[in-house]
């Protein structure tokens, strides 16, 4: 497996990221914690996994612009630059505050406009998933699909609830139910950029949420469409990245859960 420059740059920063959250890890009870909004925190671990993968980039890349979850965009993000990395160093970070093992590193370059590479990375079992656009979706070096179930009764869905807008909670009880009523089995796991690589894996086989970043979702989204799956709006169009509702899945289910969902678009 080749892997490609700018990629291997990224999955450098990811591991640099990775090592801060890791040593963090130890003892999460010593964390100072500060909340933004409702149910939305930041820790320190966030904010310095942030720094150490922005470091990595720039050194390698000095022009590239970033946006990310901590710090937001860079002061170049605006000047027509081409190629902007979208970063969430610690992705989960709720579960992470808990000692609950599900959070990852996300990390995508956008080129553009379009998703070009990707990485998410899970620390706690070393899985490392990377796609780049043309070439593949792959963890650890092997190459993955998406599953092929093709019926919605039969598929395992994961998905996120509302955190911060508690004035979506009514709507997402009614998809929440349509979503129950229909499929083998709903997951809510609590880190949307992993719940992608899953998804990309075959470990799920459809996934929806609404009100996310386009840091939750950038690279997951290349991992899904290189795996062979199908990423778009509640209404199946492609302008989720910055809109933040998202389903995804193989294309049998995708397009299932189009029918069931489109209304609440």
């Amino acid at each position: 497996m080749l892997i490609p420059p700018m990629l291997n740059t990224a999955i450098k920063a990811a591991r640099r990221g990775a090592a801060v959250i890791n040593r963090a890890s130890f003892d999460v009870s010593i964390l100072t914690v500060t909340k933004k909004q409702h149910n939305d925190f930041v820790t320190e671990v966030d904010r310095a996994a942030e720094d150490a993968i922005i470091e990595v980039l720039k050194t390698a890349y000095p022009d590239h612009a970033i946006l990310a979850e901590e710090s937001g965009a860079s002061a170049n993000l605006h000047d027509d630059n081409e190629n902007v990395w979208i970063i969430d160093p610690l992705d989960g970070t709720t579960n992470f505050i808990h000692g609950f093992p599900q959070y990852c590193v996300s990390i995508a370059l956008q080129q553009r406009g379009q998703i070009t590479q990707a990485v998410v990375y899970d620390p706690t079992r070393n899985d490392l998933f990377t796609a780049s656009k043309g070439a593949g979706a792959y963890l650890n070096e092997k190459r993955i699909r998406v599953s092929k179930r093709d019926k919605i009764a039969d598929a395992l869905i994961g998905t996120g609830f509302p955190f911060r807008d508690m004035q979506g909670l009514n709507e997402y009880m009614k998809m929440f139910r349509i979503m129950t009523e229909s499929c083998a089995g709903l997951r809510r796991p609590g880190a949307a950029a992993l719940d992608l690589a899953y998804v990309a894996a075959g470990r799920l086989d459809g996934f929806f949420e609404k009100g996310l970043k386009p840091w939750d979702i950038a690279a997951g989204a290349l991992l899904v469409s290189e795996a062979g799956g199908l990423i778009g709006s509640f209404k199946g169009e492609s302008d989720y990245l910055y809109k933040g509702d998202v389903l995804a899945g193989n294309p049998k289910i995708f397009s299932q859960q189009v029918n069931l969902l489109s209304e609440f678009a």
